[in-house]
């Protein structure tokens, strides 16, 4: 039995659910007498609710982020109609701006804004004890990071085993980016550098290997990068895999002997890019230098093992496809090994709102509130790429098809080319999901050749990637012929979509 009860929906099992860990463990006498309760969206909302009321609670509280916010609206819904006497409690990043609107506001009996962890404690302190506060809407503030309890030992053995592990040694951002909810704090907060490394040291001694790093800007004083990075460095296995999001145009020279030393499969740097268009990041209050990011992300590419994850948006306002495609271009030219094609999404109490008007955005109702149209990309266009956002995903991003993909741009740009492959696979196959290896092989393939590459080369290309992603089966049976179907490759010993971005023969 639990007095408090904490609950959300994640996106997939191997998610976990930092922010109530900080809750919890920041209940100070009520921790023990608490529980997080974790599910999928995917899951029945009566089958939750059971869940939660097996425990006997005396107060739920939801937490409510843009990939759930409606399966947990129905879950609030169902909640107040079966247990109305049972104080409901919901905060998170969606709830914390534009709330006045929001449905799930109408069921619960408290939303906490912001940063919750102190705020929450002390309501449910009075909750549990029968008394009820009259303010509905309660502000988390800023607590103070070096007070808090930190949330670590809450990771179970079993998360240990099976779900990403998420850790921050920061809070905020200095950058005011109009469309990232970090701008609105832009003061950085850091954990006491010590406790923070002490609790990483024990999630190592219990088994951790792979952790991912949520602050936003790990990168941005260089002694405490130094200090985690040899961290890390010191406990190097074959095993250990690190995250940090990096400011692309920051990279002090004296990090790059740390970074050089991790192994490939290590360490993975992701670096928001988000637009080269100077006017365009003018225009939404992003500061960057384009060339130190095409400084840094070359170096990070020829002299590291690093794994580099970047990111462009589409849809800014005033960024028109020709612009879209000269900054992604550019951005090939660098090679990373993945570049994430995120269309703008109007997160509540985002600053990129007072465009609308001039630049005509319109985002859709539902979540995630990505952006339908702009004065210089309509609909129609915005459908199409946000289709070659999804194939780029399948086809390079995932490594699958690492000899194949560049067939496609082989006599052009490869925005330009791959956006008509994109259109081309979308006319032949309808779908954008759930499209399994063997459709996909064989589009690239016909497209390939249709496209007037060389059949030899196409073939040779498309084998060579089925065989390093299916090492030892047979190939589809439109390629097969004697002497492709005996080769085999071996596995690449890093992380399984990391490794499909290399061949055999490199460090591992």
């Amino acid at each position: 039995m639990a007095d408090v009860v904490l609950v959300t929906l994640n996106a997939r099992y191997f998610h976990a659910a930092f922010g109530l860990r900080y809750l919890k463990a920041n209940l100070g006498v009520l921790c023990d007498q608490s529980k997080i309760l974790e599910f999928v969206i995917k899951d029945r909302p009566s089958d939750i609710v059971e869940a939660i009321l097996a425990e006997e609670p005396k107060v739920i509280g939801l937490g409510v982020y843009i990939w759930n916010v409606e399966a947990m609206t129905k879950l609030a819904s169902l909640l107040k109609r079966v247990v109305p006497e049972i104080p409901l409690v919901i905060g998170g990043p969606q709830v914390s701006f534009e709330y006045q609107d929001q449905p799930i506001l109408e069921d619960a009996d408290y939303l906490i804004r912001g940063e919750g962890e102190v705020a929450f404690s002390k309501l449910c302190l009075e909750l549990v004890a029968g008394r009820r506060p009259t303010e509905k809407i309660i502000s988390g503030g800023l607590p103070d990071l070096e007070k808090l309890s930190l949330p670590y030992e809450l990771y179970t053995d079993e998360d240990i085993a099976h779900r990403t592990l998420y850790v921050e040694a920061s809070r905020g951002c200095p950058f005011g980016c109009e469309f990232c909810l970090s701008s609105l704090d832009e003061r950085v907060r850091r954990f006491v550098l010590e406790d923070f490394l002490n609790a990483m040291d024990d999630l190592y001694r219990r088994g951790a290997r792979q952790f991912k790093f949520v602050d936003r800007t790990f990168n941005l004083k260089e002694d405490v990068c130094t200090e985690i990075l040899e961290f890390f460095l010191q406990r190097l296995t074959p095993e250990l895999f690190v995250h940090f999001e990096i400011v692309p145009d920051r990279l002090p020279e004296g990090l790059h002997p740390l970074i050089e030393r991790f192994p490939a499969g290590s360490l993975q740097f992701e670096a928001g890019v988000q637009t080269f268009s100077e006017e365009v990041a003018q225009r939404i209050g992003r500061r960057q230098n384009n060339a130190k990011v095409e400084q840094n992300l070359g170096y990070l590419r020829r002299e590291t093992h690093a794994h580099l994850h970047t990111d462009l948006i589409v849809g800014l306002p005033g960024e028109d496809v020709a612009l879209l495609a000269s900054g992604f271009d550019r951005l090939m030219s660098l090679s990373p090994h993945e570049i994430q094609v995120g269309i703008l999404k109007k997160l509540p109490g985002a600053p990129i709102v007072r465009h609308d008007d001039p630049w005509a955005m319109v985002y859709d109702a539902a979540p995630p509130f990505e952006v339908l149209r702009t004065s210089v990309i309509d609909f129609a266009t915005m459908q199409r790429l946000k289709r070659f956002a999804r194939y780029w995903d399948i086809f390079h991003n995932s490594g699958r098809f690492k000899e194949s993909v560049p067939l496609v741009w082989s006599n052009g740009g490869p925005f330009d080319s791959f956006l008509q492959f994109s259109d081309w696979l979308f006319q032949r196959l309808r779908r954008t999901h759930a499209i399994s290896l063997s459709a996909l092989s064989e589009a690239i393939y016909r497209y390939l050749l249709e496209t007037g590459v060389d059949a030899g080369r196409v073939k040779e290309a498309v084998s060579a990637d089925l065989l390093r992603v299916q090492p030892g089966k047979a190939l589809f049976s439109f390629l097969r012929t004697d002497d492709y179907s005996k080769a085999k490759r071996k596995k690449v010993g890093l992380p399984s979509r990391q490794a499909r971005h290399h061949q055999p023969d490199e460090p591992a």
